[in-house]
C-alpha cells in the first residue's frame, strides 16, 4: 500500500462528513478563549470557514482574516465570511505572507494536525501574534473519542490491517494533550493550558453515517473510495454491525476535539 494521501479539494463533500460538526467544537473553544470584543483575529487553516463564521458571530471582532492553503476551500469561506472587516487569503499555515505581531488572537481549528511540519506553524502563528496575545488551536481526538472515524477505522483495520497506517489516530500522534502542551510550550508560549471538548454527533440513520464517507475528502472517505465495491460493502456492513443503533434507527456518538491556548510572551 502507498503512503497516505489525504484529498481536500471539494467543500460540499467536506461539510457533509465532518464540517457539520465544526461549529459546536469552535463555539466552545470561543467561550474558553474568552477575548472581549473589538479584537484583531487570525485564523489559521480556516478551511471552509466554520470557525471564522462563529468568530464573527460571538466574539465581534475588530478585524478577521482566514488564510488557508486550498483555494475550493477559501472560496467557500468568502461565502461565509461578508463584512468590511473580514478577509481571507491563499497561504501556508508554516509559512505566512503575514506581518509579525499583528493580532491579538491567532486561532487554528481542526487543521493543525495536516499541516506538514507543525511546529513551524505554530511558530508562525506566534510571530504574528501580538505581544501578549493568544494563541490557539484544537483538533480531534482521532485515537479515542472522535467516534464517527473511530468505528470506521477500528472496522477497517479488521477486514484489511494495512489500513492502521492510513488511520488518524496512528497518524496524528500531537492531538494528545500532553503533545500539544509540549508543542506550545517549545514554540516560547507561557501559560499553556489544555481541555477536551465533547459535541454530540447525532446521524437521524445508518445512510446519514455512511454516506459522508462516499465523497472522498479526508483520510477515511478516501480509503473507502478506493476500496472495490466489494470490499467496501464488506466494510459498510460490519461498521453497521458494531454501531450503536437505537430503536428508531438513530445512531448517537461523541465527537471529541483536545483544545490548547497559551499567551505570547511580552517584548
Amino acid at each position: 500500500m502507498s503512503g497516505p494521501t489525504d484529498t481536500w479539494g471539494a467543500a460540499d463533500a467536506y461539510e457533509r462528513y465532518v464540517g457539520r460538526w465544526s461549529p459546536p467544537v469552535a463555539l466552545q473553544f470561543l467561550e474558553w478563549i474568552a477575548l472581549p470584543p473589538g479584537r484583531a483575529w487570525l485564523d489559521v487553516g480556516c478551511g471552509t470557514g466554520a470557525l471564522s463564521e462563529t468568530i464573527l458571530r460571538q466574539a465581534s471582532p475588530a478585524r478577521l482574516t482566514g488564510i488557508d492553503a486550498s483555494l475550493p476551500y477559501l472560496s467557500q469561506a468568502r461565502k461565509r465570511l461578508t463584512g468590511a472587516h473580514t478577509s481571507v487569503i491563499l497561504g501556508m499555515a508554516q509559512q505566512m505572507p503575514i506581518q509579525s505581531e499583528r493580532f491579538d488572537a491567532v486561532v487554528s481549528g481542526l487543521a493543525l494536525n495536516f499541516v506538514p511540519e507543525c511546529d513551524a506553524a505554530v511558530s508562525e502563528m506566534t510571530r504574528v501574534a501580538r505581544s501578549s496575545g493568544i494563541v490557539g488551536a484544537y483538533v480531534w481526538d482521532y485515537a479515542h473519542r472522535m467516534e464517527l472515524m473511530r468505528y470506521f477505522w477500528d472496522a477497517a483495520v479488521a477486514l484489511d490491517p494495512h489500513a492502521a497506517a492510513l488511520d488518524e489516530g496512528h497518524r496524528f500522534s500531537m492531538c494528545d494533550p500532553d503533545r500539544l502542551e509540549v508543542l506550545f510550550r517549545t514554540s516560547g508560549l507561557d501559560e499553556v493550558r489544555t481541555r477536551a471538548i465533547d459535541v454530540p454527533t447525532r446521524f437521524v440513520d445508518f445512510d446519514d453515517y455512511w454516506s459522508p464517507f462516499l465523497g472522498a475528502q479526508g483520510p477515511a472517505p478516501g480509503y473507502a473510495m478506493s476500496l472495490s465495491e466489494e470490499r467496501r460493502i464488506r466494510l459498510r456492513d460490519r461498521i453497521r454491525r458494531a454501531l450503536p443503533v437505537a430503536a428508531d434507527g438513530s445512531i448517537a456518538l461523541t465527537a471529541r476535539a483536545w483544545a490548547v491556548r497559551g499567551l505570547k510572551k511580552e517584548s
